[in-house]
């Protein structure tokens, strides 16, 4: 920096900003995590890019709630794509331990919609 019409450079500047000691706080690395588990759950993905709707119509019941038990070729939930509604199906039987999408969300291809626990059926 020049001092204006001198030609002599202007000394150095030191600035002190103060810091608090809650700024300079590191989260801990073994902090549980939001991530639900997947080990032996299967993933229904979507196979195209569109909207998620959770049943056939805004006043229609929802196709599956958490906890709801699925056969093979059962629908989950629509995904639109330019105004076609394409029905995505379950490829397995058993429990939807999760749903991963809130209803009238974009949806990406291969984004995970549900969390399918195999082979799981209904007591009684």
């Amino acid at each position: 920096m020049r001092r204006e019409g001198t030609g002599v450079p202007s000394p150095p500047v030191e600035v002190s900003v103060p810091v608090s000691a809650a700024g300079l706080a590191v989260a801990p690395t073994d902090a549980p995590t939001a991530e639900p588990s997947t080990e032996g759950l299967v993933t229904v993905r979507s196979p195209i890019v569109g909207t998620f709707y959770r049943s056939a119509s805004p006043y229609a019941d929802v196709y599956v709630e958490e906890g709801s038990y699925v056969k093979k070729g059962q629908v989950l939930c629509i995904v639109e794509a330019m105004k076609l509604m394409n029905e995505i199906e379950s490829d397995i039987d058993g429990r939807v331990a999760k749903i991963l999408m809130e209803n009238a969300k974009p949806v990406e291809y291969g984004e995970p919609l549900f969390l399918i626990e195999p082979g799981a059926q209904p007591e009684g």
